[in-house]
Order: C-alpha cells, then structure tokens, then sequence
C-alpha cells in the first residue's frame, strides 16, 4: 500500500504539473467582462491537486499516516470488485453522457453510486441527485457560461436560456 501511495502521488503530480502548463496556455486570470480565462480552471484545479499531491509525498516520507506507514496489500480481490464496479458505472455515465447529457447522466450515476454502492436511505440518495445537476447547471450554464453536453435533453433547456439570458 505504501508504494502505491507514492507511485500514485507522483504521477499525479506529474500530470497536474503537465495540466498547468498546457492550461497557461490560455488565459488563467479573469477577463474583464468576460470572466474566468479559458485555462483559469484547469489551471488552478491542477495546483491544488499538485499542492495535494506534494502533501501526500512529504506525509509518505514521514510516515505519518495510516496508509503511508502500511505495509498491507494495496488491492486484495473484495476491492479489485468494488473498483471494477464503480469503474464500469462511471464507463457508463460518460457513455450516456452523450446520449442524455450530464444532467441526466449525473443523477443516474449518484443513485446508483449513494444507494446500491452506499445503502444510503433514498432521502440523501433523492436529494443529492437532484440537487447536483441543478448546482452543477447553475454554476456552469448560468454563472460561468459554459454549456455542458445536454444530449436528447437540450431541447427541455431551451425555457431556462429563455429565462437567464
């Protein structure tokens, strides 16, 4: 488990720090009237996870956490299965992604994620669901105008950019 830790942090390290230079390559601070530059996201996402990365490496150096201190196996066959589920239902999503679009795609996956993967109650389960792709629609579509693949659905979004634009 420890080396998997590292090797993990490392890599991902690599690809955060190769994610902030392909991203400033664009614009990353804010554009007067316009908002947030074409690479500001990518650009700030990937520091924080090379920031989160490093974090982990010092950790793993100073054996301060239960994993970096371990020296069990890092995947033993219950979590190959669970990894191998969660990997196909996000094959799924992505798939039906373009098919329904995120705010459906999105829904489906966090119940069948939150209540089979989590045997949460279907309150938490209905709620999270149904609040994510609104959020997410919100803060995309609305506040930072980028539209996200809508799929056979996009015509049912059509009343809302009447409305917000």
């Amino acid at each position: 488990m420890r080396k998997a830790e590292l090797v993990m942090a490392l890599v991902m390290g690599l690809f955060s720090a190769y994610l902030m230079w392909k991203s400033a390559e664009l614009p990353i601070g804010w554009i007067p009237e316009e908002g947030p530059g074409g690479g500001a996201f990518p650009f700030w996402l990937a520091t924080g996870m090379l920031v989160c990365c490093l974090w982990i490496i010092a950790r793993w150096f100073k054996r301060s956490s239960t994993v970096a201190a371990s020296t069990d196996q890092y995947m033993d066959a219950a979590t190959l299965r669970l990894f191998l589920l969660v990997a196909g239902a996000l094959t799924v999503m992505i798939g039906l992604i373009h098919i329904v679009g995120v705010y459906v795609s999105i829904p489906l996956f966090m119940v069948f994620y939150m209540r089979y993967m989590g045997g949460h109650h279907w309150l938490p389960t209905g709620v999270i669901a149904v609040m994510t792709p609104i959020v997410a629609f919100f803060f995309f579509e609305i506040s930072l105008r980028i539209t996200l693949p809508k799929g056979m659905t996009e015509p049912l979004f059509y009343p809302l950019y009447d409305i917000f634009f």
